[in-house]
């Protein structure tokens, strides 16, 4: 997905025909806050994936990748990364694996 997860979580919202008040019932937000987290002015909060999994029948699992990967690339943006620096970063995360075993 090339989206935010604020505007996939919209484009999941519309397909399925839910208003705002509508999903962010389910969600136990209120609609106010839901409109930011798809606007990108407010971040999703990571213990509602599992809910969200739910309304729209997703994988968890799938969902949580999506919404972890977003927040690196928002991480990635804002500091203006380059390639190299991700190369190195993964090269780190895989020795960091080796290290929990």
């Amino acid at each position: 997905m090339k989206e935010t997860f604020g505007e996939y979580i919209r484009l999941l919202r519309t397909e399925k025909g839910l208003t705002l008040t509508q999903l962010a019932a389910q969600l136990d937000l209120d609609s106010a806050n839901l409109s930011k987290i798809e606007n990108g002015k407010r971040g999703f909060d990571e213990k509602r994936l599992d809910r969200l999994a739910m309304v729209f029948e997703l994988n968890p699992k799938e969902l949580h990748n999506e919404y972890i990967s977003d927040r690196l690339a928002k991480q990635i943006y804002e500091m203006n990364c380059s390639t190299e620096i991700l190369k190195v970063a993964e090269e780190k995360a895989e020795y960091r694996r080796t290290l929990k075993k």
